[in-house]
């Protein structure tokens, strides 16, 4: 009796250390997962309520991530894909490989409605033009003024096939200029000093001083006022309005550990995730906070007219617009 004890305890210690050792991959862009991103102070936050393993497996971008499950299919190694945004998710529905998420997210604080049933929104903000103020004594008012300003004044863009805030902008000028996007692009084209794979490789060009602008977002300044004490960089404000991005995360249906990952997307929404996403993914939280934001997020630019496609006319319309972009940019 005393030996069928002992195995039961044995049995019950194992399986609760292979409960602790359960591991939740994730998928998401490189920029979460930096010592200076949100995934190092999420992942010590989840663990600590979990008593399991966050691994973050980071790839380059939104779009590429996309892309990446595309080719490996059910085949996957992710049990959650953070990352993608609004205009991809109908494009990731259509792949079949995402399970519905069960979680509560009518408390969620966002510039639109939401109401899917398999991504859960985690931050937002609006695209914006960053421009070094020691250098753009007047910077543009509008998209039209960027795209007919100074061609000695350059800014770095990012490449729509692979990057979520590249497509965001091939998005804001087709919303802005419709069927005469394309000679709106090649009217700009002598302003772009290049275009990257990503976010991160655009932003260090520019603050590097290889450009004048970059796109990236409306809270983007808040950085460099809260880390770096500087006024150096601002935001324009466009006339046009802003193409808004809603972020969000969604679950696999071949994920071989649903109960954690329902926790996880769960745990999204409130503290031990929000609390990271202002002064470290520099976004606005989409879930509740513990605090209040900090007075600069207070100071940014605020757009006078919110732009967004639905998933579906993206969907429908990435590829025809993506290769009008590549034709007029490679004229």
């Amino acid at each position: 009796m005393r030996n069928l004890i002992a195995v039961i305890a044995m049995f019950l210690a194992f399986a609760g250390t292979a409960k602790a050792a359960e591991t939740l991959n994730v998928y998401t862009y490189e920029s979460f997962v930096t010592d200076w991103g949100p995934g190092p102070a999420i992942k010590k936050s989840f663990e600590a309520e979990c008593g399991c393993t966050l691994n973050w497996v980071g790839i380059q971008d939104g779009v590429a991530i996309l892309n990446r499950l595309k080719l490996e299919g059910a085949s996957a190694k992710a049990d959650i894909v953070l990352g993608l945004d609004t205009n991809l998710i109908a494009e990731a529905k259509a792949t079949n490989l995402f399970a519905g998420h069960g979680t509560d997210t009518s408390k969620l604080t966002l510039p639109i409605d939401w109401k899917d049933d398999i991504f859960v929104p985690y931050d937002f903000a609006h695209f914006a033009v960053i421009y070094n103020t020691e250098k753009v004594a007047n910077p543009p008012a509008s998209l039209k003024e960027l795209v007919e300003g100074d061609p000695g004044q350059k800014i770095v863009l990012q490449d729509p096939r692979t990057s979520t805030p590249g497509l965001g902008f091939l998005l804001w000028m087709k919303s802005v200029y419709g069927d005469k996007a394309g000679e709106a692009w090649a009217r700009l084209r002598p302003r772009v000093l290049t275009v990257t794979p990503g976010w991160s490789e655009a932003y260090g060009l520019f603050t590097k001083g290889e450009a004048e602008m970059v796109l990236s977002y409306t809270t983007s300044p808040a950085y460099h006022r809260i880390a770096e004490k500087s006024e150096k960089y601002a935001a324009a404000s466009f006339a046009e309005g802003h193409y808004l991005q809603v972020e969000v995360a969604a679950m696999l249906k071949a994920t071989p550990n649903e109960a954690l990952a329902r926790r996880f997307l769960a745990f999204m929404t409130g503290p031990g995730f929000q609390d990271h996403i202002p002064t470290n993914n520099w976004m606005f939280p989409a879930g509740a906070l513990s605090k209040p934001l900090p007075d600069e997020f207070g100071r940014l630019v605020k757009p006078s007219k919110t732009l967004l496609y639905s998933p579906e006319i993206v969907a429908e319309n990435r590829r025809a617009w993506v290769g009008e972009w590549l034709e007029s940019m490679s004229k």
